[in-house]
């Protein structure tokens, strides 16, 4: 089993489609919260031309056999999570600033 491959997580979606995940950074706050940055696995070079390149963040939530991965609700609480994780990822990634409308 090769060890340094990368962290691919399958996640379920409310149809009951499932999607590949490559999980590139994994935290948990001081509060003992858990969340992850994901990017898309794609079948095919087309599906990954056709991606925006946009990072996933969301929190862990853990029940008692399984994990659930949901979105973060609250705005500063999601820009304080996508602030640690730019800082972290920023070698990976060309992160571009979303000017206000």
């Amino acid at each position: 089993m090769d060890e340094y491959g990368p962290d691919i997580i399958t996640v379920v979606d409310d149809d009951g489609a499932e999607h590949e995940f490559e999980v590139l950074d994994r935290i948990e706050t001081d509060d003992d919260q858990k969340y992850v940055a994901i990017v898309p696995v794609f079948d095919s070079g087309e599906d990954m031309l056709n991606d925006d390149g946009e990072l996933i963040i969301l929190r862990v939530t853990e029940t008692d056999d399984e994990n659930i991965l949901e979105p973060i609700e609250d705005d500063d609480e999601f820009d304080e999570i996508a602030g640690i994780f730019q800082e972290r990822l920023s070698e990976l990634f060309d992160f571009e600033e979303e000017e206000d409308e």
